[in-house]
C-alpha cells in the first residue's frame, strides 16, 4: 500500500474519461494520481513540493492511484467505497460535490437530499450510504471513549451527531470534547437544536486552537 507520495507537482490534466489527474515526480518516477477537481485550487505551483495521501487500487487492467490533500479525506473515501454499490468514481463524485464537513454531516443526519446532489447518487443510494456509514461512525465514536460529561445546551443525540462528524473529519477524541465545551457558551450555538452551527463553530474553534 502507498500511504502518501511526496514529490514535485509537475502538471494536471483531464483524461479521456474526463477525470482529473495530477502528475507527481518522486524518486525519479512520475506518478499519475486521480484527484478531486476542486483540489486543483489548493495545489502548490508546478515545480514545487507537494504531499498527496493516496489510495491504491489494483485491478486486472492495471493499478490506479487516488489522491487526497488530507488523511481524513482519504479515509472517508475508503469508508465510502466500503458501502455496497459505491465504487471509486461515485465516492470521488461525493467528495468533489460536497465539502468534507457538509458530506459527513449529511451522512450522520441522513440528509439524502444533500447527498443526492452528487452526480450519479440517487435517493436510494444516498439512503444506503447514510445507513451503513452512520452505523460505522457510531461504532467508531463508541470506541473513541469520549468524555461523557454532560455539556450545557447539548442533548445526547445532538452531541452524538457533532462528535461523529468531528471524529470523521480527523479530530481526536480530546479535541472533539474540548471544542464542544468551548463553543457551548457561544450565543449563536447554545440554544440551537441543529448540529450544523455546533459543527461549524467547533471546526472554527479547532482551527484556531490546534
Amino acid at each position: 500500500m502507498i500511504g502518501y507520495i511526496r514529490g514535485t507537482a509537475i502538471a494536471t490534466r483531464k483524461t479521456v474519461t474526463n477525470r482529473t489527474q495530477l502528475v507527481v515526480e518522486a524518486g525519479g518516477l512520475g506518478y499519475e494520481i486521480q484527484i478531486l477537481p476542486r483540489a486543483i485550487a489548493a495545489l502548490p505551483p508546478f515545480g514545487e513540493s507537494v504531499q498527496i495521501f493516496t489510495h491504491l487500487q489494483s485491478r486486472d487492467d492495471g493499478s490506479y492511484l487516488f489522491g487526497f490533500l488530507s488523511i481524513a479525506e482519504r479515509d472517508l473515501f475508503r469508508q465510502l467505497t466500503a458501502v455496497s454499490g459505491i465504487g471509486n468514481q461515485l465516492a470521488m463524485s461525493l467528495l468533489d460535490t460536497l465539502e468534507m464537513a457538509d458530506l459527513v454531516q449529511a451522512i450522520v443526519s441522513g440528509n439524502s437530499r444533500l447527498l443526492s446532489q452528487a452526480p450519479g447518487v440517487g435517493k436510494k443510494t444516498a439512503e444506503r450510504i447514510s445507513l451503513e456509514l452512520r452505523t460505522k461512525l457510531a461504532e467508531w465514536r463508541s470506541q473513541a471513549q469520549l468524555d461523557a460529561t454532560p455539556t450545557e445546551g447539548v442533548t445526547p443525540a445532538l452531541r452524538e451527531d457533532v462528535e461523529m462528524t468531528l471524529l470523521a473529519l480527523g479530530y481526536t477524541a480530546d479535541e472533539t470534547v474540548q471544542a464542544i465545551v468551548a463553543v457551548s457558551s457561544e450565543p449563536e450555538v447554545r440554544d440551537s437544536t441543529d448540529a450544523e452551527p455546533w459543527i461549524k463553530f467547533a471546526i472554527a474553534w479547532l482551527s484556531r486552537n490546534t
